[in-house]
């Protein structure tokens, strides 16, 4: 039979295997969170620069709309001053 420090070290032994395992495991574990965490966190950066973008893109889409307005309202008026004396087929009749 077994000495009494015998058994002590052979379950010293088994218990320190056990706990390399479970620690092997456990950083596996937490690597794999933090892979994870990072792609989550990718996910919301790059959600909230696409929602950046189409902000900035909405304000220069309103602003070339509000030109276009602009430019149609002017050139109306233009044409109104450049036709001023001159009367048309219609207005002749």
């Amino acid at each position: 039979m077994a000495s009494r420090a015998e058994r002590f070290k052979k379950a010293a032994v088994k218990a320190a295997r056990t706990a390399r395992k479970w620690a092997e495991t456990a950083a596996r574990e937490a690597d794999r969170l933090l892979a994870e965490a990072r792609k989550r966190a990718e996910t919301k950066e790059r959600q909230m620069k696409l929602k950046a973008a189409l902000k900035r893109t909405g304000k220069v889409l309103r602003a070339a709309g509000r030109a276009a307005i602009v430019a149609g309202i002017a050139a109306g008026i233009a044409s109104a001053r450049a036709n001023r004396g001159k009367l048309t087929k219609k207005a002749k009749r």
